[in-house]
Order: structure tokens, then sequence, then C-alpha cells
């Protein structure tokens, strides 16, 4: 999963998330993070969301980080919560891997971020600190540093830590939860792309280097001679790392790549709590069950029912 664009690409995005309640739920308000975010190397033509039972009151807005959200206050009581998301977006060439080998030293960089008070760098800053689910430590600058030696280029050591993990790390969605600290991820060496992509964060900030969470989609391939099933993908997670020549830079641990034409942005913030899909608070409910289905495809493509 790491084919360089030539040209701009296309893909549909289908995210349905569906909450079924024990009991009669009475009020619920949520904040949506479903719409994706137009920017250098995307660019969001269509997006359309629906709720079931019908928000009596909603409003778009941005976000600290500038991600798209909506607020809604559903007060039709209901016992299930459907919340559609639709998109197209139209992925642009990013930088390939020729690129990241000539970026300046990881130790310049981070001595400049201490001294430059350019407004580039003060955005960038906000992402050098603890976030709610990413402590800092000695233990995260220690492993990282297997792959930061000294002098190494910054986004060619981002490289290498993205591929460490990658063959260090085994995907176990048995393993952990939301609130698993990372220093347990460290040691269990396991998790899921949340872990994966919270770790490297970690272990970057632990240096003094910026990086942010990325929240997601990446197309994903079926077996030879199959079609694409919807509901068959999932959300996905990676990670932005800052570089003054080249802006943000992305990397997913998870699959051992550079970002190129198959990662489709929704958002980014510090760590997961800021860019979480749905997130909010209801009247009643009793217990719940969550389901989610995500179906990514070429826009050429056409859906197929499994």
């Amino acid at each position: 999963m790491n084919t360089p664009l030539t040209g701009p690409v296309r893909y549909r995005v289908v995210h349905e998330t569906q909450y079924s309640y024990q009991s009669l739920v009475t009020l619920s308000q949520q904040v949506l993070h479903l719409a994706p975010r137009s920017f250098a190397f995307q660019h969001t033509e269509h997006q359309q969301l629906s709720v079931e039972p019908g928000a009596e009151h909603s409003s778009d807005g941005l976000d600290y980080f500038g991600n798209h959200t909506r607020h809604i206050t559903i007060t039709e009581p209901h016992r299930q919560l459907l919340v559609r998301a639709e998109s197209t977006v139209a992925l642009s060439p990013r930088p390939q891997l020729g690129q990241i080998h000539t970026s300046q030293t990881w130790e310049s960089l981070a001595q400049q971020l201490q001294q430059v008070r350019t407004p580039t760098m003060l955005e960038a800053s906000r992402y050098l600190y603890d976030s709610p689910h990413i402590q800092c430590g000695s233990e995260l600058a220690r492993y990282a540093r297997s792959s930061y030696s000294p002098g190494r280029p910054h986004l060619d050591a981002a490289l290498a830590l993205t591929q460490r993990i990658f063959d260090e790390f085994e995907f176990d969605d048995q393993a952990t939860e939301i609130s698993t600290p990372l220093s347990e991820v460290l040691k269990g060496r396991r998790g899921v792309c949340q872990d994966f992509a919270q770790l490297m964060i970690g272990c970057l900030r632990s240096l003094g280097l910026p990086a942010r969470y990325v929240s997601g989609y990446i197309l994903t391939q079926p077996p030879p001679g199959q079609p694409r099933l919807i509901g068959a993908d999932a959300s996905h997670a990676w990670v932005s790392v800052f570089c003054p020549r080249l802006g943000w830079v992305d990397f997913d641990p998870t699959n051992r790549c550079l970002v190129q034409a198959e990662h489709i942005s929704l958002g980014w913030g510090r760590d997961f709590s800021d860019v979480t899909p749905l997130r909010g608070v209801v009247l009643g409910g009793g217990g719940q069950e969550l389901s989610v289905s995500v179906t990514v495809i070429p826009a050429s493509e056409e859906l197929i029912a499994g």
C-alpha cells in the first residue's frame, strides 16, 4: 500500500455507525467528526450526512484543529441511532521517498523549534506536548533513538521508526482498549492502528519533535478474483510528521509505509480523543451495542452488497 500518485485519484467513502440501546433513549447529543477535510493533498468534492432518527437541532462548525464538526440534538425517543456519512474525495500526489531522505537532521529541527517563533513553527509546536492519550517520557525516547541516531535526516528516521513498529509489534484487536496506556503497548508489543499511531507520536514528541494523529480511512484490496464488499473496510489512524521544507508528511506504522495514494484523511489532532468520529451523551439507553461499517472504493467502481 505505497503506490505514488502521478495525478489525482478519486474515492467514495461510506461510513455507517449504529448504536442499539437496551432501553429507550429520550435525549441524545452528539459531536460528529465525519466530514473529510480538504488540504494540499486532498479535496472533498461531496459530503452528505444523515441521522436516524432525525435531529431536532443541527449545527456545523470547525474545532480547534480546523476539523469539520457537526453538533446534533435528538429529542425523539429511540432505541437505535444510525449515522451515515457519504463522501467523495480526490487525492493529489504527496512527497515521495526521494524527498524525505534530504530533510534536515532531527536534532537541528528540535533546536529550531525552541528558537524560531514563526506562525508555521508555532502551529507545529501545539503537537509537541503530552495529550490525554499520549504521555511523553524517557522510555519512549529510548525506543525512538534506535531509529533517530545522531545526525540522521528527520524524515528518514521517521520512516525507519515506522518500519520498526510494523516489524516489532503485532496487530491484535483484543490486546488493548482506548484507555490502554502507551507504556503497556510498548511492553506488550501488540495493539491496533490507533495504538501504533499514538506510540509513534509519543516517541517523536519525547525527542522534542512535533507529530499529530490523523484519523481517516484506507483502501483495502479484496481477495484475488473477489469483488469489493460493502462494509468490509474500517476506520484507520496514522501519523503526520512536521518538516519545515515539505510541511506535514504522513507515515503509517500499521502498514509500514509512507502515505501515498490510498489514505483518506478525516481530520487530525493531538491524539484519538480530538478526532473521535462520534462522541456524545444520551439520557436513558441502559446497555448499548455498537456496529460500524466502512466502505472505501475507487470512484469508478460500483458498490457490491455482501
